[in-house]
């Protein structure tokens, strides 16, 4: 696995990037760039991590991710994927823009994107960033501020970190890296803490300190969301039995899964896969 840190650039003749991200599969990638990104995905489903959260992504869905959240989008299955991807740094057009009384709520909403944020987008507004990932000129960039004002005109969006989650620091991101790279491959097996440690070339007691301090919970409660996420994508998309689908995100026993899954969401497996689907 490489550094988590990112060289994002700019789109020839413009001061911020845009394109459109087709791919068969969207490898896990955990990353992060001084650069605040919108992703709004227009194909695919799978698995979306930013900071210490983890939940399914679809079509339809944005996510606005502030400056230095560590994210990554990873593909269900192989297919067809697609994601209108747009970056940009805080101070494109120069300091103080978005201080302006004018653009006040878009400096809001940016302020909120620091633990990234889910946002809801009409078919219109979907349409206007997909249309972005081709735009040039000064009529692309006053297209992008257009819809930054008529996003922040529809509401702040839901934080996806927790409160307490501090974006990583530059020194531990190649072992955080290594680390979800580990848990993303191997999360349907059995794993302990010596086995994670050892990957990070730590001891199980510094491992979990590290750990914390990076995602702001422990391993155990990571790994369990983690699980969670991916069973979330397999009631959502298949007609597994729910207790195929335990074992196959790595649950020892169907109870411990209906706990764990109802802590975290709410909801029974079952209740999840007949809401998803309504």
């Amino acid at each position: 696995m490489h550094a988590a840190f990112e060289h994002v650039g700019t789109t020839g003749g413009l001061s911020w990037k845009r394109h459109l991200h087709r791919s068969r599969a969207f490898p896990f990638s955990w990353h992060f760039h001084p650069e605040i990104e919108l992703t709004l995905i227009t194909a695919g489903t799978g698995t979306r991590y930013v900071g210490d959260n983890i939940e399914p992504y679809e079509p339809g869905q944005l996510t606005l991710l502030g400056s230095g959240v560590p994210h990554a989008f990873v593909s269900a299955a192989p297919g067809r994927h697609e994601a209108a991807v747009i970056h940009f740094r805080p101070d494109f057009l120069g300091t103080g823009l978005f201080e302006a009384p004018e653009f006040g709520a878009v400096g809001g909403l940016l302020t909120g994107a620091d633990h990234g944020l889910q946002l809801t987008v009409s078919d219109e507004l979907a349409l206007r960033l997909v249309e972005l990932t081709s735009s040039d000129g000064a009529a692309g960039t006053l297209s992008l501020l257009d819809a930054l004002v008529r996003l922040a005109e529809r509401g702040p969006g839901r934080q996806l970190a927790s409160p307490g989650y501090r974006a990583l620091r530059p020194d531990s991101s190649r072992r955080m890296d290594e680390v979800f790279g580990f848990l993303h491959a191997h999360y349907p097996d059995p794993i302990r803490l010596d086995d994670v440690a050892a990957v990070a070339h730590l001891s199980s007691a510094a491992f979990s300190r590290f750990f914390r301090r990076a995602t702001g919970r422990t391993f155990t409660a990571y790994l369990t969301e983690l699980r969670v996420g991916a069973a979330c994508r397999l009631l959502a998309d298949t007609d597994r039995a729910v207790a195929d689908i335990a074992a196959a995100c790595g649950f020892g026993n169907l109870s411990n899964f209906n706990r764990r899954f109802r802590e975290l969401k709410d909801l029974t497996p079952r209740s999840y896969r007949a809401l998803f689907r309504r």
